[in-house]
């Protein structure tokens, strides 16, 4: 293995900058993601505990409008209502600067990729328009904490969160001979449980069946979630009786969250949960051609540490194939976006006190043109990572337009293209963006071909 410390930035860190140094080896990148989250705690974002307005906020608002349609006062009401949604309005645009401001400044950018590589495996999204503002607090509380962890801690962690009960509609699962269900009967809902052995745990190809699924949903029936306690185990919806998971056998007595979380934390240490997270980081760390003796390194070192995933890391880090000088991967529109500020190196300042008009105009609706909606995957397989799937007319031209436009805006006075295709790009430049960025006629169009150019888009 031959460590590159350009390499290092541009496919596990969030790209060169012009004034945060690269990191010199591999044990200074684990060394900093097991250390204290400096630049998280520098640029806060309220946990989902936190965040104003709260679940419980909004909800409150909206009691106190339809209240005032029966006793009065409903223009006071409404206009408290808007006044809350606009100040979460306000507060994504908030978060978004915080975040990029992170990713702009870090010298732990690996966590920050795998903060956002977490947060996309346990996918959420907003079940209302109203609430969008709550999907960062919702990674600060419940991915965020757990990255350079254990996995069972993050599973269950993530799993149990009130915004994945929400989004996988496992508040309204009941089981079918629980007590709530002879008052209201509203279903066994199986969406948590296939998406836990299909997408976060064992895989698509995992060694599960659908009696495993349907068992498992009823396990997990009586945990919900409501606005005022969060995440709560109401006995009430549970399925009485055990229930057995992969042959084996979990309750039988007083129904509990614990047997709920006994299943996550065996499912969290099964081998193909193992081999399951190591591919997945080693495509989107690496590239689609996976090298199985890799993958197989990593899932044994997994298993051999009860799970944790800096062995994971470790070993995706100490491979060959991750230096691969070739790039194979295209950066998602995220990701480029963040790439280029960091190569900009704007005032952190100025990050921060960008209004939720600049922020939509930089990031939200170029980002949404691109093909990657802030915050709001498709469903809960996360986005894709297949170059295919973010290099289309559309995306490149919002690409394109970005890299065109938006510098100017972003800093004061531009470089010069001739160094900032350094900045951008270090020794891996290739001479025709070399010879581009220098011929261009404007400075303005010099630094859109670098960030518009073939090399800068992958990773």
């Amino acid at each position: 293995m031959t460590f590159d410390p350009t390499l290092a930035e541009i496919r596990f860190g969030n790209g060169l900058s012009p004034v945060v140094a690269a990191p010199v080896s591999v044990d200074a990148m684990l060394s900093a993601l097991e250390g204290p989250d400096r630049f998280g705690a520098a640029f806060p974002i309220p946990t989902y505990a936190e965040v104003y307005p709260s679940p419980l906020d909004i909800r409150n608002a909206s009691r106190a409008v339809n209240q005032a349609l029966e006793n009065g006062g409903l223009e006071e009401a409404e206009a408290a209502r808007d006044e809350m949604r606009a100040a979460a309005r306000e507060a994504v645009g908030t978060f978004i600067a915080r975040q990029m401001a992170r990713d702009v400044t870090t010298t732990d950018a690996f966590r920050e990729r795998l903060v956002r590589f977490w947060a996309d495996h346990f996918s959420v999204r907003p079940v209302s328009g109203g609430i969008r503002h709550l999907v960062s607090p919702h990674i600060e509380a419940f991915v965020r904490p757990y990255v350079a962890g254990s996995f069972a801690d993050l599973l269950v962690a993530a799993a149990t969160s009130p915004m994945m009960i929400y989004f996988l509609d496992q508040h309204q699962s009941m089981g079918p001979n629980s007590q709530a269900a002879q008052r209201r009967d509203r279903g066994l809902n199986e969406n948590l449980a296939r998406e836990l052995l299909e997408l976060h745990t064992l895989g698509v190809g995992g060694d599960y069946r659908q009696t495993d699924v349907r068992e498992l949903a009823e396990l997990l029936t009586g945990l919900t979630a409501n606005a005022q306690r969060g995440t709560q185990f109401r006995r009430q919806q549970a399925e009485p009786g055990a229930e057995t998971v992969l042959g084996v056998t979990y309750g039988g007595d007083e129904e509990s969250i614990d047997h709920i979380i006994a299943v996550l934390r065996d499912l969290a240490v099964h081998p193909d949960t193992a081999r399951h997270l190591a591919t997945k980081l080693y495509v989107h760390f690496v590239g689609p051609d996976v090298a199985e003796d890799v993958v197989a390194r990593m899932a044994a070192a997994y298993l051999a540490t009860d799970g944790s995933l800096m062995a994971l890391y470790d070993g995706l880090l100490g491979s060959d194939e991750a230096w691969d000088p070739q790039l194979h991967k295209v950066k998602q529109p995220y990701d480029f976006i963040a790439s280029s500020m960091r190569a900009l190196a704007p005032p952190t300042e100025d990050i921060l006190a960008a209004t939720l008009q600049d922020v939509r105009r930089l990031v939200q609706r170029p980002l949404a043109v691109m093909g990657q909606t802030w915050q709001s995957p498709l469903g809960p397989d996360g986005w894709p990572e297949e170059a295919e799937d973010w290099i289309t007319p559309q995306g490149m031209a919002g690409r394109i337009t970005w890299a065109m436009q938006a510098p100017k805006e972003i800093i004061h006075r531009l470089p010069d293209p001739r160094e900032f295709v350094g900045h951008a790009l270090g020794d891996r430049a290739p001479d025709a963006v070399v010879f581009a960025a220098g011929a261009a006629e404007t400075i303005s169009d010099g630094i859109g071909v670098v960030l518009a150019s073939a090399a800068f888009q992958r990773r």
